[in-house]
């Protein structure tokens, strides 16, 4: 499968140098579920924005430390990508900032949450199953990193999973749009470095509990089978 990732943000501070951008992240744990997964990478940030959904054979949009609602010129062509891919039958997932986005795109609504920042290893409570989701479980735990939250879901979306935090965590938009705010290619150790960056910005409770919270067991490779058999319409 040619998957186009459309990279939306970068690690910050020295994480890009240490860890690689999030195109390569992707590439990393989808191939774990499909070995021949080939990543074509659209850097946003620099003006490379997807016009023909047919270019690659499904699509992928990344996080991002910019909000939905900003101002920034390719925003609202993202939105218009997003809406033509579905319509020429692409499938497409987005995580984190590009589950935000989707959801505005097709009629949601995203704002910065009043319940502050969710960082660490979070825990998302699966009460809908689909055929993709090919592994057994009735919950999954996996990397969070966000303030923003999709708060009115849009009238074709279908809320799967979500968690106390996040109620709206993992979503599908129609027959073609799979969305989830945490982070399956995060890793437990880029997301202690990133903590550490965010400090700071997050507060001494927030941070310490988010750190705790890493010693989970997590989920990534069950949740990239999950992406797969989606991606593929299993």
């Amino acid at each position: 499968m040619k998957l186009g990732v459309i990279e939306t943000g970068r690690p910050a501070g020295d994480l890009l140098q240490k860890y690689g951008d999030y195109p390569e992240a992707f590439q990393r744990l989808l191939r774990t579920a499909d070995p021949g997964v080939e990543v074509t990478a659209y850097q946003v940030l620099d003006g490379v924005l997807p016009t023909d959904p047919h270019a690659c054979d499904a699509w992928l949009m990344t996080g991002s430390p910019h909000g939905v609602y900003e101002d920034h010129n390719w925003i609202q062509p993202l939105e218009d990508f997003a809406r033509a891919a579905a319509g020429e039958g692409r499938r497409m997932i987005g995580v984190c900032f590009g589950h935000q986005l989707l959801a505005q795109a097709f009629g949601g609504k995203v704002v910065k949450s009043h319940k502050g920042w969710g960082a660490g290893a979070h825990t998302y409570r699966i009460h809908t199953r689909e055929d993709w989701m090919v592994t057994d479980h009735d919950a999954v735990s996996i990397i969070v990193s966000h303030q923003d939250q999709v708060v009115e879901t849009p009238k074709d979306a279908k809320v799967l999973g979500g968690s106390d935090f996040c109620e709206n965590g993992l979503m599908t938009i129609g027959e073609r749009v799979m969305t989830m705010q945490f982070h399956p290619e995060m890793t437990p150790e880029f997301s202690s470095d990133l903590i550490d960056i965010r400090r700071e910005r997050m507060g001494d409770d927030v941070s310490d509990a988010a750190k705790e919270s890493l010693s989970k067991q997590l989920h990534r490779e069950d949740l990239a089978k999950w992406m797969m058999a989606f991606l593929r319409g299993d």
